[in-house]
């Protein structure tokens, strides 16, 4: 299948929740996927014309990713280094904490294993019956894992599907896979080791090293989409309040506002005079700032206790930084000079 130069690949999970959570954070972030077929593995972003949307499995994503197949992608980041076996030579992790996926790759032994907690007792048990079977699907990092604790006596069965009911039919001991909140192990009478976390996973956005270093292109989108990710992530649960004031003067107002605790904004508040057509500004300030959620009905009460009045609550969609930290990070880790950076 022949691809264009001017097309960047952007490669988003086939299947289930990691699926369905990313469509949904970038309709969130404004940028919303067009695939009005449920099997079809290919999508374009309305917004962003230059950009081919492919769906493939998620623990593929990275790996087309390292064969510069795929430019970027959006996955959780256990497939990424169980996919890789933790080698991320050709790939760059432009932002790691997407906000949604949360997970760990734990080891679960059964409850009935009274004496077994860690790795070191679980590996002395296994020693103990010559041997024991651990069930997964991320063999690479699993191996790894027990390798750095001199975990000998266990050998690994590459399993799909539902790997709870393993020890129960009998196909393997005990598992080592994914969990969100433990209710499935517990369920099915499985423990998380207490050292036993792999590690832990959620949703990162990723990139061909290659490609974010010498096409202009794919560092443009990937620009675009990392503004995006970070200003909608930044505002989260953060309110805009508008609201009205009297005051001689923009500084008399603002001094009322910095007295009170819930009302200093992030970098203001923004202080400006109200204009009517009879009186001119004629005393009246319209003051807005950004406030947590948390601290939204105190800065209600306390704009109200100083005068103020009309006030408008809106939530924050977008907070733009300057230039996002991580966009900076980015050009360092691919080398690139002041001059070279993109512009878009």
């Amino acid at each position: 299948m022949g691809r264009s130069s001017t097309t960047v690949r952007l490669a988003l999970p086939s299947k289930g929740r990691m699926e369905e959570e990313t469509i949904q954070m970038l309709a969130d972030c404004g940028l919303r996927v067009n695939k009005t077929n449920p099997r079809q593995y290919s999508a374009h972003i309305p917004s962003m014309p230059d950009v081919l949307v492919l769906f493939q499995r998620a623990r593929d994503v990275a790996r087309s990713i390292s064969t510069g197949d795929i430019d970027l992608g959006i996955t959780g980041y256990d497939t990424v280094i169980d996919g890789l076996n933790g080698d991320l030579s050709r790939i760059v992790v432009i932002h790691d904490e997407l906000g949604y996926g949360e997970c760990e790759l734990v080891v679960a032994v059964p409850e009935a294993w009274d004496t077994v907690r860690d790795v070191a007792s679980l590996d002395a048990y296994a020693q103990s019956v010559g041997g024991l079977r651990v069930a997964t699907k991320h063999t690479n990092a699993v191996e790894q894992f027990f390798r750095a604790h001199g975990a000998t006596h266990l050998r690994l069965v590459s399993a799909d599907g539902a790997l709870e009911a393993a020890p129960e039919i009998g196909y393997a001991d005990m598992i080592a896979d994914i969990t969100s909140t433990g209710t499935t192990l517990r369920d099915n009478h499985l423990k998380p080791l207490d050292d036993g976390t792999i590690l832990r996973s959620e949703a990162v956005f990723i990139g061909n090293r290659e490609a974010l270093a010498e096409r202009d292109d794919v560092l443009a989108v990937a620009r675009q989409l990392l503004e995006f990710f970070e200003a909608h992530l930044r505002a989260q649960a953060e309110y805009l309040v508008i609201a009205n004031m009297r005051g001689a003067t923009g500084e008399e107002v603002a001094a009322q506002l910095f007295a009170q605790p819930s009302l200093s904004g992030l970098q203001g508040p923004t202080i400006a005079p109200v204009y009517t057509r009879e009186n001119g500004s004629a005393g009246w300030w319209s003051v807005s700032m950004v406030v947590p959620a948390g601290d939204l009905y105190p800065a209600i009460n306390q704009l109200r206790a100083i005068g103020g009045s009309g006030v408008i609550v809106t939530p924050a969609i977008y907070i733009f930084e300057e230039r996002p930290l991580r966009y900076q990070r980015l050009l360092e880790t691919l080398g690139k000079a002041e001059d070279e950076k993109v512009n878009s």
